[in-house]
Parts: structure tokens; sequence; C-alpha cells
């Protein structure tokens, strides 16, 4: 018997029962084989099928999952978490133990002239590999200087943008009461820490937070952080990381049921394997994740890194997940995603005081980081999207696809906007999408045309969905690219 004939037999079983032994299963089985060996074959499908395993004796109970209710945020946690996302700062606690961690590391005061000089060189030399094309970047984040060059550098804006996620995620009624949570390729803990922070925000809910990272430099720098934060909150666990590369895992112990799976600035740098090689890594941890769980994955805004992206997240899409959010598919058709470069924006945090320290030098710009600029896509086994569009039957909206065929017309789309503005104060900028566009689409707002009637693409939220009535097409042979021009006799409405 194969293994999917094995799990096929024991998805029939669960679904006649609502509990049983493993052990019954055995009766099913056209070849013998003992609990242990059925285990083996069932433990890295358990949330997939939706079922719990509890071993008895020799023998294991197996049951129907009971999901952990949604947390909703009730109007005091709302308030809380509104003024948690105007801090423009680390937690000062964790600025002061990055200092205390390079500093026991180099043995000498972090702001030591040699010191800085060392993480100076180290940030350059990742910066310049980062701007390599892919298939010649290194991305080794992994020892030395070049991991205290990444907690000066890149730490602090990777965990200020994760607590925009997070908001988002909890607004979008999509924690748990109970969670449990994976971060694979974690770093110096970043998502951890950040999930940590996070939770205070809530005044009830609970995670344990799991994690794997192949560096024992970086397995190192997150036990110091993390101990650094551990009596913070009692509502989080962070347990210690698993050592090992997330591309082979081998006889790694992984919980069986994820409820947020997390792939945080990674993915990207496996960029010596093909788009489908990724997939199969997603997918193979996929497998762990609740029935009603979500897989987010993070990359930096750089072009080709945030369209790799897209044409990962179409490739998994494929395969059977659906994308939550931000990509809505208007027309319930797949999208063209080579040349789709959308990523979100927040504001800029305030530079730590070894961003200020390093700065003072001839060439400041080069060590200051502050920007929050991320592509992010979430993914989920249920089909469940944050935004369901509903055409309006008397809409006669065109597909985005067939926007060169009208050229020099007036006419209507039903798109989300998937940037924020791209352009200046004079001319207002804004990428759409309706999931069937081959060549970029924007739409094109002057300053001196905006009107109540047409605000709303301006105020709309990343990934919301617009109807746009009455805008003039034009094509730019410069971008290879369409513009939909916005007049005052333009209107711009929500579709929910």
């Amino acid at each position: 018997m194969t293994g999917k004939q094995f799990l096929s037999t024991v998805k029939y079983v669960a679904g006649t029962k609502p509990a049983f032994l493993l052990s019954e299963i055995a009766v099913y089985l056209d070849e013998p084989l003992s609990v242990g060996q059925m285990y083996a074959l069932l433990q890295p499908h358990l949330a997939a099928l939706g079922l719990a395993a509890q071993k008895t004796g020799e023998d294991y109970a197996i049951s129907r999952l009971q999901p952990s209710p949604p947390y909703i945020l009730n109007a005091a946690e709302e308030k809380r978490l509104d003024a948690y996302l105007s801090l423009g700062s680390m937690p000062s606690v964790l600025e002061t133990v990055i200092e205390q961690y390079i500093s026991g590391k180099t043995g000498k005061d972090w702001s030591d002239p040699v010191i800085l000089e060392r993480l100076r060189r180290a940030i350059v030399a990742q910066k310049d590999d980062y701007w390599k094309p892919a298939d010649k970047r290194s991305l080794q984040y992994t020892k030395g200087y070049a991991v205290l060059g990444y907690l000066a550098y890149h730490f602090p804006v990777y965990f200020m943008q994760a607590r925009h996620l997070l908001a988002q995620m909890a607004r979008d009624g999509l924690l748990k009461q109970e969670m449990t949570i994976l971060d694979l390729g974690t770093g110096p803990g970043v998502i951890p820490l950040a999930v940590e922070d996070f939770w205070m925000c809530l005044d009830t809910a609970r995670a344990t937070v799991h994690s794997v990272e192949r560096s024992k430099e970086n397995i190192e720098a997150f036990g110091a952080l993390a101990r650094s934060v551990a009596t913070q909150n009692p509502q989080v666990t962070i347990e210690p990381p698993r050592e090992a590369d997330i591309t082979s895992p081998g006889e790694m112990q992984l919980p069986d049921r994820v409820d947020l799976m997390v792939f945080s600035n990674v993915l990207n740098e496996l960029a010596g394997l093909p788009v489908a090689a990724r997939a199969d890594i997603v997918m193979d941890y996929a497998e762990r994740l609740a029935p009603d769980g979500a897989i987010l994955i993070i990359e930096p805004a750089e072009e080709a890194t945030s369209t790799g992206l897209r044409i990962l997240a179409l490739a998994l899409k494929k395969r059977g997940l659906s994308i939550y959010a931000p990509c809505t598919f208007v027309w319930g058709t797949n999208c063209t995603p080579d040349r789709c470069w959308s990523f979100q924006t927040a504001p800029s945090i305030r530079p730590t005081r070894i961003m200020n320290t390093l700065a003072a030098c001839n060439e400041p710009f080069r060590y200051v980081n502050t920007d929050i600029k991320y592509s992010y896509v979430s993914l989920r086994r249920d089909g469940k999207t944050r935004t369901h569009c509903h055409i309006p039957k008397d809409t006669k909206a065109l597909r985005l696809s067939k926007v060169h065929l009208n050229v020099g017309k007036r006419i209507t789309v039903v798109a989300a906007k998937m940037s924020e503005d791209l352009g200046d104060k004079e001319t207002h900028l804004f990428r759409l999408c309706d999931g069937s566009a081959e060549k970029p689409v924007y739409a094109v707002l002057p300053a001196f045309h905006i009107m109540p009637s047409n605000r709303e693409l301006g105020s709309a939220p990343y990934g919301a969905v617009l109807e746009i009535r009455n805008v003039l097409v034009r094509y730019n042979p410069a971008h290879d690219a369409y513009n939909l021009l916005v007049s005052r006799n333009t209107q711009v409405t929500p579709i929910v």
C-alpha cells in the first residue's frame, strides 16, 4: 500500500468516527504495518487531515481537531493597537541588548571606532551583494560580522514591519485564542521576538513560537535576544530554534498543527533553486498547516525579489493553496506576474543609536535603514480571502487584459489598488491589478483633478478593490504599460 492510499484510508475512517485508535486502521490495510510505521506515515499529514494524535501506551488515539476560536479584538485592544503602531522605534530593551551582544561578541564596546568600521564594511558588503542579479547573490548572514551587521542594519526594520503584518492579521480576525507559530529561517529571531512584543497588545491570546535556523551564530544571537525579553510577556512561549536547513529538514521534530507559518526574507535567498523547487519546500511544510491556518511569505520590496514573490505565489496557488492577500482575482483568472512589482509601505522608523553612530562618517546614507517597504503574500488552504469581490450586475467593467484594445477610449474597470502613491505632488500614480492584465496598468491622477468623487483612489488602503468609472486609456511606450487617466469626471468607488 502506498502512502497516499494509507492516508486516504485514515481520512475515510476519520470521516466515520470522531475518534479511534491508530491500530484500528490495520484491518483496512492490504499490507501489514505496525503502529509505529503507521504513525510515521501519518504524523506529517495530521494537520492537513484535520486530525490530532495522542500517544496512548503503545498506540495513538486519533481524533478530529477542535480549532481554536478566532481572537476578536475588543475596543480597548483596538485603541492599544493604534498607539502601538504609532511607535517609531524598537523596544528599548531590545535595542540595548543588541548593543550588548555586539560588544560581548567583539570584546570591545560597540561604539569603538574599530568595531564601527568593521560593521560598516559588513553592511556595505551585504548591500552590494543584495543588488547583484539573483543568480549572483550569496546573501549569507550566517557568521561573524555578517550577523552583527544584520543586527545593526536590517533587524530594526524587519522587526518593525512584522508589527504591521501582525496587526493586519489581528484586524482581519486571523489570530486565534491559542496559536502555534512556526518561523522558517528565523535568523536571529526577528519574527519570534516581534510576536512576543505584539502579543502584549492582546488581553488573553496565547502563542507558542517554534523556529528553524541553520546558522549556529544566528542561533546564538537569537538566544541572547530572546533571554532579554523572556519575562516580558507570559502569554508567549518562545521555543529554542531547531538547528537545520529549511531545504533539507531531515528528522527535525516540528509541531503537527501550525496556525501561522512564516518565511521572512528567506525564500529569495534560495536563488539557486528554481521556482518549482521553492514551491516544493513551501508545500512540504504546508502539510503541517492547520486547516484554518495561514502561510505568510515576506520579501524585500526590491523589484526582482518582489516580482519573484508574485511568481512563487502563483505557483503555490496552482498547487492548491489560496491567496488570502494582498491579491484579488476579480475575474477568477490566474495573473501574469512576470512584471508584477507590488509592495506595501509603512511609516519610517527612528534610527537606532547604532545607526546614528555608524552614520557619523563621510557617507552617512549607507548606514541608516529606516524605510519600511515590503512585499508579502498570505496563503491558506481553506479558500478564504480578505476581499471577496462582488461586481455589481449592472457594471459594464472591462478586464485589464483588454485595455490595449481601448486606447484613446473611456472605460470602467474593477481592480485592486496594488501600490501606495508612486508619483509626486503634481501627479499621483497607483498600480492596478484585476488578475487578468498581461502588462502593467496604472491609474494616473493629476493633483488638479482631485475631487470628492475620485479621492478614494488615494485614500483606499493597499489591496482594496475599486470600481473606477470613466477613465481614459493611454499607452506608455517608455515603460510598455498602460495608464488610466483619472479626471474630475471619474468616479472611484470601493467594492465590498
